[in-house]
Parts: C-alpha cells; structure tokens; sequence
C-alpha cells in the first residue's frame, strides 16, 4: 500500500535531528519513533499522531480528527489527522509535537 511520501517529506522536516529519532517502514506507512516509542507516522494519506490516552478525547474534539483504526477496533491514544488540519507547517509542527511530547514521556525501549 502506498502512503503520501510528500507527507513524510514534512514530518522529516518539522522532526529534524532529535535525538532519539528513528524511521521505520510499517503499517503500509512510515513511522516515526523517539527512543524506540512511536511518536507519529503517514498511513495512506493521513497523518498519524499518538496522543496517549489522556489527550485522546480533546484531540478527536479538533476538526478533521478520527480514531486510528486499522483491524475494526480502534487504538486508544491514537489519532488521524486529515490532510485540511496539517496543511501549513504551524498546523503540522503542532500535532508532531504532540506525538513527540508524548513519545518522551515513555520509558526508552531498548533494542
């Protein structure tokens, strides 16, 4: 499955060189991982953005926001951004830095 490349092109860039910062190919996407905990990533044409369970409600509250659900049962902490809520960099640099935000907030895994 193809995912918008353009869109990740743009989280690169607003990610830029944390530390910590991994890529890796996964659910027919791209992922983007801090210290080995996902952060956000591109499936299809959606951004994808961990929230954690606490912000999950408030961030489904934005407009073009849904569960991330990929097998029938959606993923608690998880959102979809559609494309009209990410479309300038002031919009994407603030869902990535929710996913980064929360992303640190979690023990390191280690390899």
């Amino acid at each position: 499955m193809a995912y918008d490349k353009n869109l990740a092109a743009r989280i690169r860039s607003a990610l830029g060189q944390l530390e910590g910062l991994e890529e890796k190919t996964m659910f027919g996407g791209v992922g983007f991982l801090i210290n080995g905990n996902m952060a956000c990533g591109v499936h299809k044409d959606d951004l994808i953005i961990r929230v954690g369970p606490e912000k999950h409600k408030e961030a489904l509250a934005q407009a073009h926001t849904r569960p991330f659900d990929m097998t029938g049962r959606p993923m608690a902490g998880w959102i979809v951004v559609e494309a009209e809520a990410c479309a300038s960099r002031q919009e994407l640099d603030g869902w990535v830095q929710q996913g980064v935000a929360f992303a640190r907030s979690l023990l390191k895994k280690e390899k």
